[in-house]
């Protein structure tokens, strides 16, 4: 594996997909952008057997940011900084937006920048009490290319995005679930496991209906998915739940 990398692995329905970039906090190079989207475009998205994504970072941190050390060769012509937001950066949160599993995110220790970028791409994150989030790059001199502005203040709200992006706030994990990005904030011990058993809880329930929910969810008007909201009426899923249910026993999805 080389100095960064992003990997696949798999509990039983579950992906386990991690950033890897050990002694720079999992700071993402362009590489491993370009692997993430591969990740979810072809390895995630053609796999029928999973129900669940779990995001990870390795060695107890999430992800601190971009990999620094690789900006002077491209981010001062407008050319080559263009090619890489809208075609690696956001070509891989994209990637991750259009999958259609359910994506939990399992925050550690730095969840900055970039991190703060993939862990929006979530649909549940998980964080520890120690977690840190921001998005510092003002004082680098450069602002949050438009599409990912955009996503992050979707995600953690407008008064946060605002203090992270104009004075480089940096702020707790206690902050960020009373801002409704967190679902949970567990002892930093703890994070892990937890993480997987809600991953584990979501891929034992019915598959189909929550790829109807994500697409619920994403969409910009639920007019535009009338015609085709109550396709799953005759489904095997849609009658075991039902049956389970009234015979009062587990279904088995």
């Amino acid at each position: 594996m080389r100095p960064g990398a992003v990997t696949l692995a798999y509990e039983g329905a579950i992906a386990l997909v991690t950033l890897a970039y050990p002694g720079r906090l999992n700071a993402m190079s362009r590489a491993m952008w370009r692997e993430l989207r591969t990740v979810f475009d072809t390895q995630i998205a053609s796999d029928p057997a999973l129900r669940c994504v779990l995001v990870r970072g390795e060695g107890g941190q999430f992800c601190a940011g971009g990999d620094i050390s690789e900006y002077p060769g491209f981010r001062f012509d407008e050319a080559s900084l263009r090619e890489f937001h809208e075609n690696e950066v956001w070509a891989a949160l994209a990637a991750m937006r259009a999958c259609e599993l359910p994506l939990v995110a399992q925050i550690e220790g730095a969840c900055m920048g970039a991190g703060l970028e993939i862990a929006s791409c979530c649909d549940i994150r998980l964080a520890g009490e120690g977690a840190k989030f921001g998005a510092p790059i003002a004082k680098l001199g450069f602002p949050m290319a438009p599409r990912e502005a955009a996503l992050v203040r979707g995600a953690i709200g407008d008064v946060l995005a605002r203090d992270m992006l104009l004075a480089a706030g940096v702020h707790g994990a206690r902050r960020l679930y009373d801002a409704g990005f967190l679902l949970q904030v567990l002892p930093d011990a703890d994070v892990a496991g937890q993480a997987l058993a809600h991953s584990a809880r979501i891929a034992a329930l019915a598959p189909e209906a929550a790829r109807a929910n994500k697409r619920t969810l994403a969409a910009v008007s639920v007019e535009s998915l009338l015609a085709t909201a109550y396709d799953y009426a005759d489904s095997p899923e849609h009658r075991e739940g039902i049956a389970a249910f009234l015979a009062k026993r587990p279904p088995v999805f």
